[in-house]
């Protein structure tokens, strides 16, 4: 009498290539979690540029607009160079509280007193007496204390403090308008 061999198990008559489906998701997962991680690491690491690209942009911009405005018009002067707003677009860490603006004598030495007007800042600048401490020759800007926060939770540890961004510019028409 013949006895027929043991039946086979269902999963031995599959090809190798079915038997395997289940790998390619497992490697799918995987790789994709990889990518991802880097994927999204590349885009903070770019908008951190952008965040510190643009410290300097305002910086100069605040400068800019500080050497010929007066200097009761600070708040004006630091929504312009933040673009019109209060904080930086897509880069929330730069605010207005950042920004710091000071008037300068010749010597670089804070202007104490400050002159009452643009046109008492240009007699200031021509009395030989009152220029090494009454009259504005210059503006620094500086933008300080920010910290590059990133937007992926995944990150979140990553708080890297930006170095201060300083310019420094002559003074202008300092609001002068000749009236």
């Amino acid at each position: 009498m013949r006895t027929s061999p043991p039946p086979k198990h269902p999963s031995a008559h599959r090809s190798p290539f079915k038997r395997q489906g289940g790998v390619a998701a497992v490697e799918f997962a995987i790789i994709s979690l990889l990518f991802f991680t880097i994927l999204f690491a590349i885009l903070e690491f770019g908008r951190m540029l952008y965040v510190y690209n643009t410290m300097q942009e305002v910086t100069r911009r605040a400068a800019r607009e500080a050497v010929v405005r007066w200097t009761n018009q600070e708040s004006a002067v630091k929504s312009l160079a933040l673009f019109g707003g209060t904080s930086l677009p897509a880069g929330a860490e730069v605010t207005s509280g950042n920004i710091s603006i000071s008037y300068l004598t010749k010597s670089g030495a804070a202007v104490n007193p400050p002159p009452l007007s643009p046109g008492d800042n240009i007699s200031a600048c021509g009395d030989a007496d009152r220029a090494p401490i009454s009259c504005i020759y210059s503006v620094r800007v500086s933008i300080e204390n920010v910290t590059y926060s990133p937007m992926v939770s995944l990150f979140s540890f990553l708080n890297i403090g930006l170095p201060t961004s300083v310019v420094t510019m002559h003074a202008e028409s300092m609001g002068f308008n000749g009236n």
